[in-house]
């Protein structure tokens, strides 16, 4: 069987984007399972000083989304990739090398830089693969970081004996060694696109269907990310905090398989799925389930299945939506929204926990509730959001095809692209410069 040469760059593609997770994933895993330990044991630090340390990480990278999404699509995901590992090299090196409250600031200021960056250059690169290969892909990338999820931590915990200065060099070494992988390749073509970062984000804001989609998706991250805060939260000890992970990491990798299929992350009843089986994990920790392991075990499973289906539902239906010039625009007007209500639903989360056990089941009731009411709000992709990779292909129309099918003959529920509301300017601006490249 022949190989194209597209096909043969889509493969060298996913190859060196999933050994570049596989690389830093179990550097920041290694790394982040431990640093509160490195916090409050070795440098001192009380409560609050780790929780601003660990907080401002995650504000800096979710607010800087919205601009960097843009900035990624205007200077390429090669060149913003390479950046994002080496600002996350340095600091990881200053995080195990310093010692005073503002270096440190300093380090996590580094460490949410570069994960800003990282997120939409390394998917920018999957987006722009052909459906089958991006699909494949994706979930080839999302089983990479579950797996590094479990790996991580016991690489950690082995260097830890010599010392968390130890644990942090090496997951800079690790990002160091990400961004030259980033650099083999430099080969890939970048459609030049018309606008700048500012333009870009107006693009996506215009675009109602997408906005759409970005809020009703937009608890996702808090309902993920939550479920490994009110776990030990709740009273779990340090093994059952681990088997609970463990088992929701592998849980999460088993789906990626199921994922892989093309066509079938993006649609609605998949987030719908994952939205309803988060609700579910809540709703039995809100129960008590997390009172013993076999109740633990069953809501790693609950929450395993919801991140396995959540992350590739939001990543294939923003691809699916965003003109290939601009996914990074649009990822990162998602994961702002995301992090944002994740940022400030962490905080109403641990001061329900702070007041005690009716507190805290108020707590994670509210998370069901607020996962079933987002379920109830997804609904599927209108037909005139018609696919906007397919629409800036360029392609020399033919008899039997309309000039405006972009390489595809329309469905009866097809609109034109100037149909689509705040999608018309944009389509025509990549066509034009697609064509000219």
């Amino acid at each position: 069987m022949t190989v194209s040469p597209a096909d043969h760059g889509d493969r060298r593609t996913v190859t060196v984007v999933v050994t570049v997770q596989a690389a830093i994933s179990l550097g920041y895993f290694a790394a982040m399972a431990h640093v509160v330990l490195h916090l409050r044991a070795d440098l001192g630090l009380a409560a609050g000083g780790i929780g601003l340390v660990l907080a401002l990480r995650n504000l800096v990278q979710h607010t800087l989304s919205l601009p960097v999404g843009a900035l990624v699509d205007v200077l390429g995901p090669v060149r913003m990739g390479i950046l994002a590992c080496l600002l996350r090299a340095a600091g990881f090196a200053l995080l195990g090398t310093v010692s005073s409250l503002p270096w440190l600031i300093v380090a996590v200021v580094l460490l949410g830089t570069g994960g800003a960056l990282f997120h939409p250059a390394a998917q920018s690169l999957l987006a722009g693969l052909a459906e089958r290969r991006r699909a494949r892909g994706y979930a080839a990338y999302a089983m990479t970081l579950q797996v590094a999820a479990v790996a991580g931590p016991v690489l950690g915990l082995a260097l830890l004996n010599v010392g968390y200065w130890l644990v942090a060099l090496t997951a800079a070494a690790l990002w160091g060694v990400a961004a030259y992988l980033f650099s083999l390749l430099r080969h890939v073509p970048r459609v030049r696109v018309p606008h700048g970062v500012v333009s870009g984000v107006r693009t996506v804001l215009r675009d109602r269907v997408f906005i759409g989609f970005a809020a009703v998706s937009a608890p996702a991250m808090l309902l993920t990310d939550q479920s490994s805060v009110v776990v030990p939260l709740g009273g779990a000890d340090a093994t059952a905090v681990t088997v609970f992970s463990c088992v929701l990491a592998m849980v999460s990798a088993a789906v990626q398989p199921w994922c892989a299929v093309p066509g079938r992350a993006d649609r609605p009843h998949v987030l719908r799925a994952g939205l309803l089986l988060a609700a579910g994990g809540h709703l039995l920790l809100a129960a008590g389930a997390g009172a013993g392991l076999t109740g633990l075990v069953l809501v790693a499973v609950l929450h395993g299945l919801a991140d396995g289906l959540l992350q590739p539902a939001v990543f294939q239906t923003i691809a699916r939506l965003a003109p290939p010039t601009r996914f990074g625009a649009y990822l990162g007007v998602q994961t702002f929204l995301s992090g944002l209500v994740a940022f400030a639903g962490g905080i109403a989360v641990g001061g329900l926990f702070d007041r005690g056990p009716g507190g805290a089941t108020a707590a994670l009731v509210i998370l069901t509730l607020t996962a079933c009411a987002a379920a109830a709000c997804v609904r599927p992709l209108p037909e005139q959001a018609i696919d906007a990779r397919d629409a800036m292909l360029p392609v020399t129309p033919d008899a039997g095809s309309s000039p405006w099918s972009a390489g595809r003959r329309p469905n009866s529920g097809d609109a034109r692209p100037d149909d689509v509301p705040g999608r018309a300017e944009e389509l025509r601006d990549g066509a034009r410069d697609a064509t000219r490249s």
